[in-house]
């Protein structure tokens, strides 16, 4: 799969702030002429040198000068905080606006989810759209109806199948217009955080479903808020902040950076300087990493290996029992687990002046996938008097398997919870008895 499905070279989109809220809105007849319009416009402006806005108005940069390039088969992740550019490009690539600069080659027919009820016409039926969302694809009736009764049956709308979408609830539209992008096999697919709106069932059949256009080979640029969705779906990501391309590479790397911040916390913190070093006149941190079995520093953990907290840290006053321990939150900001130095070598025994190296090892096939952001804390006891304690230090992306010898087993659905151990499970079978037997 190495065609090019989509090439951005320089995109960039303006909005003017009152310009927007200037004549209310418009129909269909002027809508259509803004669109036949705007080239004549760009080439008055370009011909002006580009002529200043009103005193009124104030330009706003959606997005600046964004290029990248996703090849076909590719499922690609779309994140950043809000506002940072996401919807913007989304929209530019389905075509539903328009960009100030730069261009977009795309290869292929896409569908789109960007907004509820997207492309939907809410004067007619939940059948009627689906239809019509078909042809807008370029697609025969004789396919849409091949994929209808699956439509119908992933989006639970039977009953209202012949009621004018304008009476559907916000969960109803959402349902359905993701059954239509996701069934009527788009080459490229387009999905915008609109999942949340829908229950948690409902989030899971999603994700099923774009895991199986996934691996049908279909392109598919996925936006989400949730990282542990971004990391199970898909191989690579782009980061947007403020409207560019910051970051792109695999999802795992892309995620991590994004979500430990600007700080550059990473798999490893270290302090050269022994002055600027957490902690105080007891003892000050000097490392913190995240280690695999061989000693390698890694921000990325197969889910079936086991992975270590290293913390080295220097004792400068002898003298006090230290007990080093660390926290693991998940991106959802729930604490998974803690865990204190149980070394026998020095429990209940001060320590005298040196360099230490500590660390906690966690089981594979025990943390669930995702991110973990990782707090590390010295502690002095006898009186009980924190050291070191620093929040998200380090961190490192739990990177799950769909090959069966995890807790998943077979399933290839979601796998929730803060943990995902492998349990021992036993199974007794009684045979079924001859049914003159369980007559009588």
């Amino acid at each position: 799969m190495s065609e090019i499905a989509i090439r951005a070279e320089g995109l960039a989109k303006q909005y003017h702030i009152g310009a927007l809220q200037k004549g209310g809105a418009r129909s269909l007849r002027e809508s259509v002429m803004q669109i036949c319009a705007a080239p004549f416009r760009r080439a008055s402006r370009a011909l002006r040198g580009g002529a200043d806005l009103p005193d009124h108005m104030e330009a706003l940069w959606a997005l600046k000068d964004a290029s990248f390039e996703i090849r076909q088969g590719e499922v690609v992740g779309l994140i950043g905080r809000n506002g940072a550019g996401k919807s913007t490009l989304l929209k530019i690539l389905s075509r539903i606006t328009e960009p100030t600069h730069g261009y977009a080659d795309i290869h292929g027919r896409i569908g789109s989810l960007l907004e509820v009820g997207t492309g939907f016409h809410a004067e007619l039926t939940g059948r009627e759209n689906v239809f019509l969302s078909g042809a807008i694809l370029g697609m025969r009736k004789a396919e849409i109806q091949r994929k209808f009764d699956e439509i119908v049956e992933f989006a639970q709308i039977e009953r209202f199948l012949d009621t004018p979408v304008k009476h559907y609830s916000t969960g109803m539209y959402v349902r359905l217009g993701f059954a239509v992008a996701a069934h009527l096999e788009p080459e490229i697919l387009l999905i915008d955080e609109v999942l949340a709106v829908g229950d948690a069932r409902f989030q899971k059949k999603c994700l099923n479903k774009m895991e199986d256009v996934a691996h049908g080979g279909r392109t598919v640029i996925f936006v989400s808020h949730n990282m542990a969705a971004v990391t199970r779906i898909c191989r690579r990501a782009i980061l947007l902040d403020e409207g560019q391309v910051v970051k792109e590479g695999p999802a795992h790397q892309v995620v991590s950076g994004y979500l430990m911040g600007d700080e550059g916390t990473t798999a490893c913190r270290e302090w050269l300087d022994a002055k600027a070093a957490p902690g105080g006149h007891i003892c000050r941190l000097r490392a913190a990493r995240i280690r695999t079995p061989e000693g390698a520093t890694t921000e990325a953990v197969d889910i079936r290996r086991s992975v270590g907290v290293e913390i080295e840290f220097d004792v400068l006053e002898p003298g006090h029992i230290l007990l080093p321990h660390f926290y693991l939150w998940n991106e959802e900001g729930v604490q998974v687990l803690g865990s204190i130095d149980l070394d026998p070598a020095w429990r209940r025994r001060p320590r005298p002046a040196g360099r230490y190296v500590s660390a906690g090892w966690i089981p594979g096939n025990f943390l669930n996938e995702g991110t973990i952001l990782v707090d590390v804390a010295v502690i002095a006891i006898e009186p009980t008097v924190p050291q070191i304690y620093e929040r998200s230090i380090v961190g490192f992306q739990v990177i799950g398997t769909l090959d069966g010898d995890t807790a998943r087993g077979d399933w290839a659905g979601v796998m929730s919870g803060a943990v995902r151990p492998v349990f021992e499970w036993t199974t007794r079978h009684v045979p079924a008895m001859p049914p003159s037997e369980v007559l009588h």
